[in-house]
């Protein structure tokens, strides 16, 4: 494996950890604004935000789609495999990302 596979691997963690600590927060400021309860709301943002941290972490869905197009119909397995790998280092940042929110505001966020 190359070079550039690993900085898009710490990336890939890195974007949808920020995504659901960022998205998170900033929607609870909202939320506050609106006079409802921004912890709780904290929660409810970070559930709702998972799956487009994902999306947004391994650069949108059709090059993810064509990815996975080249390693099944081409044979180039290494491309799947490596495409895999991303989507794994993108959920583990949401789920890092989810598990200190949990810690931060003392709720399971589920």
């Amino acid at each position: 494996m190359e070079e550039r596979f690993f900085a898009s691997f710490i990336h890939c963690y890195f974007i949808a950890f920020g995504v659901i600590i960022g998205g998170s927060i900033i929607g609870s400021i909202g939320e506050f604004a609106t006079g409802n309860a921004p912890l709780t709301s904290i929660g409810r943002i970070a559930k709702n935000l998972r799956i487009w941290a994902i999306v947004a972490a391994i650069g949108g869905t059709f090059d993810a789609i064509s990815n996975f197009e080249r390693g099944i119909l081409d044979g180039s397995t290494m491309d799947l495999f490596k495409q895999i790998l991303l989507i794994l280092s993108a959920m583990g940042g949401v789920k890092t990302a989810i598990m200190l929110l949990e810690w931060l505001i003392q709720e399971d966020i589920g």
